[in-house]
């Protein structure tokens, strides 16, 4: 049967040009701006209340305006960044509510996290969990402080991944990132533990298969975690006026 000509241009490919180029290139550098910065905020290497630079970003990485705009939207509603009226985007600074449902929420989704890991991770997979543990231990008495800060929460994600659920696993990732945030601003005082103790012992206990155990030893980890920070406003301004004396003196 002969084709119509509308038929015919209906099914001819459509050829990809340079404003195509452009615009994938663009998607590729502002999933970078993104990692970038979200990278820094997590490391503490950008505080909370620290002003973004648009202009030094579009010139670092070679971009419009636009482009630095479109990713730093996506960090804002990540709860990573905020857009503050005539002033420009800043690191987000968590409230106390906010803080306490940042808690709660992890400790919610790492006991279901838990669960699914004990019905899913092969033996081979716990091993490599467990290596994880050594590797935590070394860099605790080691490494450098950013070497710390990067590891700090590694296990957690690893561990949310052998759920074999990636909804799961990105929810946590983002709590996980805007609790850097509330540490920054709300922890008492600095402590030199990456948690490898507590993560080993919960690697046993997922190998026994002791699930009432295991969210135990979790919630005890966790528990540790939130008590080293002091969820007052007063905190969160010393923290602030700290960060500025650090800068300037």
């Amino acid at each position: 049967m002969k084709k119509t000509r509308r038929q015919s241009l209906r099914a001819a490919p459509k050829a990809s040009g340079p404003a195509d180029a452009a615009e994938n290139n663009n998607d590729d550098v502002s999933e970078r701006i993104r990692t970038t910065l979200a990278n820094a905020i997590g490391e503490g290497a950008l505080k909370p209340g620290t002003k973004i630079l648009e202009d030094a970003i579009a010139d670092h990485f070679g971009v419009s305006r636009t482009v630095v705009r479109g990713a730093l939207g996506v960090l804002e509603s990540d709860h990573l960044l905020e857009r503050k009226k005539n002033r420009g985007t800043f690191v987000a600074e968590p409230g106390i509510e906010e803080a306490k449902a940042l808690f709660e929420s992890r400790r919610k989704i790492e006991h279901v996290i838990l669960e699914l890991v004990m019905m899913r991770a092969t033996t081979e997979q716990l091993d490599a969990l467990e290596k994880l543990t050594d590797e935590e231990e070394h860099i605790h008495h080691h490494g450098d402080e950013k070497s710390k800060t990067v590891l700090s929460g590694k296990f957690h994600i690893v561990l949310a991944e052998l759920a074999g659920n990636a909804v799961l696993t990105e929810m946590l990732s983002k709590i996980v990132a805007r609790l850097s945030l509330v540490m920054a601003l709300y922890e008492e005082e600095k402590h030199d533990d990456c948690g490898a103790d507590h993560h080993r012992l919960i690697v046993a206990a997922l190998k026994e298969k002791n699930l009432a155990k295991v969210q135990q030893l979790m919630d005890h980890h966790l528990a540790d975690i939130e008590g080293r920070v002091r969820l007052t406003e007063g905190q969160g301004d010393r923290h602030t006026f700290m960060a500025v004396l650090e800068n300037f003196s």
